[in-house]
C-alpha cells in the first residue's frame, strides 16, 4: 500500500487528521549544559517514547524533524531517529520533516538514507523543497520507492515565505499555485516511471506543504490540486493559525485531505494523551462545522452534497473502468430499463485487480457505521454467501487484516448440503453466537441477502450489516420510493455499505476529463428519473 493509501485508510479508521510532531528541542529536554551526546539522544528518545505511547490511538502519522535528531549529536543523532521510528506502531505511516531538494545522485542518497529499511531510516514518506523541479523529487517516488510518498514545500506558515511562494507570474497565478497544479502533473510522471506492477499505487504520490496560517493560500492550493491531493498543514497552535479557517479553505468535499501538524501543543502538555483526544475532537468538530456549511449550502443551490467521493472510492472507479467491470453505453436490464452503465464484477479477474477490491471494501466499511468511535468493528465474522459472495467474503477478510489489522473470522455457506468430510452448508469460522457482516457485490432484489439472514439467525448469529460494491441507488419500480438497498436496510433493521453509489459515479464524470458531457447527461437523466 501506497504512503497516501496508508494516510487515507489509517485517518478514516481512526476518524482523525491529527499527525503528531515529534520535535526533541534541547531546551525541552532538561538538560545541564554540559551534557554528553549519549545523554542527549537518550533524553531525546524518552521524549519521543512519551508522546508516541500516549497519542498513538488518535495519530494518523508521526511527523518527526531530522533536524532536532541531527543537533543531538554526529554519532548518535540518526541513530536516535531510527530508534524512535521503530517504536511507532505497525500501520501509523512515518513522515520524515527532512526538507531535502537537490538532483542527480545526491537526491538519490537522500532517498536512500530516508528510506532504507537496512542502513536507512525507514520512513514511508518525506518533505521535500521542489524549486529543483522534477528531478528533485524524482528519487523519493519512483523505481524501487514508487510506494513512498513526499509533501512538496507549496506555501509554508513562515511571513518570509511570500518572498517566492507568493510571486506572481505570467499568467497571473502565483508560484505557489504552479506548485500546487504540479503535484498531479508529477504523481502521473512517477506512476509512469515506475515498475509496471506498482498500478495499485495510483496517483497521487504527492502532498503540499501549506501553512494553516494562511487560509487563503490553503483555498488556493486546493483548487488548483484538486479534490485528492493531501495538504500538509502547520501552523495551527504555536504560530496563531485559525483551526475553523484553515478547515473551511483546506478540506476536499468530503471533509477530508488535510493534515493538521501539532508539536509543542501535544509535547508541553501535562498528559500528551488527553491533549491528542481534544486536538482530534476539535478538528473534527471543524471539520463538521464545515460539511454542515457546505451542506446547506449545496441544498440551497439545489446540489447534492452526498455525491462528493473518498479517495478510495475515486481509485475503485478508475480500476473499475480500467478492468472493464464498469461500462458507459446503453444496456437493457432484468428490470427492463435501459441504464447508460453496466457493472459486472465477475471481471474483476486478475490478482491485482482483486486485491485492490478487497482493499475498497475494507476502506468502505472501515469508514462506515461498522466502525465504533474507538476504531473498532461491530462484527466478528465476514459471511460470504455461495457462491459470488465467498470470494468477495475471502478478499474483504485479508484486507482488513493488511491494511487495517482487523482479524476476524470468515465463513461461507454451500448451496448443497455435504454428506461427507465436516458435512453441512456452513464452512469456516463458527458463526453461532457472533456478530456477522454480509459481503456482496450488488442488492438487486435483496433475495439473496434476506437468505443469508435467515440462515444466520436460525443458527444463533446476529447479522449486523451488509457490505456490497455498488449501490444502484434507483426505486425498484416509479411506483415504489424505496431502493433495493433501502428496503433491506428497513426490513432486517441493518446498515448496508457500499463502495460507491450511483451519486459518486455521477460526481466522477462531473469531475473526470476522460468523458464527454453526453455521458454524463445521460447518467445524470437516468438517476433523475429512477434514482431515490
Amino acid at each position: 500500500m501506497s504512503f497516501f493509501q496508508q494516510i487515507t485508510t489509517r485517518s478514516q479508521s481512526i476518524n482523525s487528521l491529527l499527525c503528531i510532531g515529534l520535535d526533541p528541542h534541547l531546551k525541552e529536554l532538561s538538560l545541564p549544559p554540559n551534557s554528553t551526546e549519549s545523554e542527549r539522544a537518550e533524553a531525546a528518545y524518552q521524549f519521543c517514547e512519551r508522546i508516541i505511547l500516549a497519542t498513538h490511538p488518535h495519530a494518523v502519522c508521526y511527523k518527526p524533524n531530522a533536524a532536532f535528531f541531527e543537533a543531538l549529536g554526529t554519532t548518535l543523532g540518526c541513530v536516535t531517529l531510527r530508534r524512535v521510528i521503530d517504536i511507532i506502531p505497525d500501520g501509523i505511516p512515518v513522515l520524515l520533516d527532512v526538507k531535502r531538494g537537490d538532483i542527480g545522485s545526491t537526491a538519490a542518497a537522500y532517498a536512500e538514507a530516508c528510506y532504507e529499511e537496512n542502513g536507512g531510516l525507514n520512513a514511508d514518506g518525506v518533505t521535500l523543497s521542489p524549486l529543483m523541479g522534477w528531478d528533485s523529487v524524482q528519487p523519493f517516488v519512483t523505481g524501487k520507492y514508487f510506494n513512498k510518498g513526499a509533501f512538496l514545500l507549496c506555501k509554508t506558515s513562515n511571513p518570509g515565505s511570500n518572498d517566492l511562494l507568493a510571486l506572481t507570474l505570467q499568467n497571473q497565478t502565483t508560484l505557489f499555485e504552479k506548485i500546487a497544479k504540479l503535484t498531479n502533473e508529477w504523481s502521473e510522471r512517477a506512476e509512469s516511471e515506475s515498475p509496471s506492477d506498482s498500478s495499485s499505487t495510483s496517483p497521487p504520490r504527492l502532498g503540499l506543504v501549506v501553512g494553516a496560517t494562511d487560509p487563503q493560500a490553503l483555498s488556493a492550493a486546493r483548487q488548483s490540486a484538486g479534490q485528492s491531493t493531501w495538504i500538509l498543514a502547520p501552523g495551527v497552535g504555536a504560530q496563531g493559525g485559525d483551526l475553523d479557517a484553515a478547515c473551511r479553505a483546506g478540506l476536499n468535499d468530503s471533509g477530508s485531505g488535510m493534515l493538521i501538524p501539532v508539536s509543542r501543543g501535544v509535547s508541553r502538555a501535562s498528559n500528551p494523551g488527553e491533549e491528542a483526544l481534544k486536538l482530534k475532537e476539535g478538528i473534527n468538530a471543524a471539520r463538521a462545522a464545515v460539511l454542515a456549511s457546505r451542506g446547506a449550502k449545496s441544498a440551497a443551490d439545489g446540489s447534492n452534497s452526498s455525491s462528493s467521493m473518498a479517495p478510495y472510492q475515486r481509485e475503485f472507479l478508475e480500476f473499475s473502468l480500467k478492468e472493464g467491470v464498469l461500462k458507459f453505453g446503453s444496456f437493457v436490464l432484468k428490470s427492463g430499463r435501459t441504464s447508460p452503465y453496466f457493472f459486472n464484477a465477475g471481471l474483476f479477474s486478475s490478482g491485482s485487480a482483486l486485491s485492490k477490491l478487497g482493499r475498497s471494501y475494507a476502506a468502505s466499511i472501515m469508514a462506515s457505521e461498522l466502525v465504533n468511535k474507538d476504531g473498532k468493528v461491530s462484527f466478528d465474522v465476514v459471511f460470504g454467501p455461495a457462491y459470488k459472495g465467498i470470494s468477495l467474503g475471502a478478499l474483504v477478510c485479508a484486507a482488513l487484516y493488511s491494511d487495517f489489522g482487523v482479524d476476524v473470522g470468515f465463513a461461507y455457506n454451500r448451496k448443497e448440503a455435504k454428506d461427507h468430510g465436516e458435512g453441512g452448508v456452513l464452512v469456516g469460522a463458527s458463526m453461532s453466537g457472533k456478530r456477522v457482516l454480509v459481503v456482496d457485490d450488488v442488492i438487486t432484489a435483496g433475495t439473496a441477502i434476506r437468505e443469508s439472514h435467515t440462515l444466520l439467525t436460525k443458527i444463533g448469529a446476529t447479522p449486523v450489516g451488509v457490505s456490497i460494491a455498488l449501490d444502484r441507488a434507483e426505486k425498484r419500480s416509479l411506483e415504489d420510493p424505496l431502493s433495493a438497498v433501502q428496503a433491506v436496510a428497513r426490513d432486517l433493521d441493518i446498515p448496508v455499505v457500499s463502495i460507491v453509489a450511483l451519486p459518486q459515479l455521477q460526481e466522477y464524470l462531473r469531475q473526470s476529463p476522460d468523458y464527454d458531457e453526453d455521458v454524463l447527461k445521460l447518467v445524470t437523466e437516468y438517476r433523475s428519473k429512477y434514482g431515490v
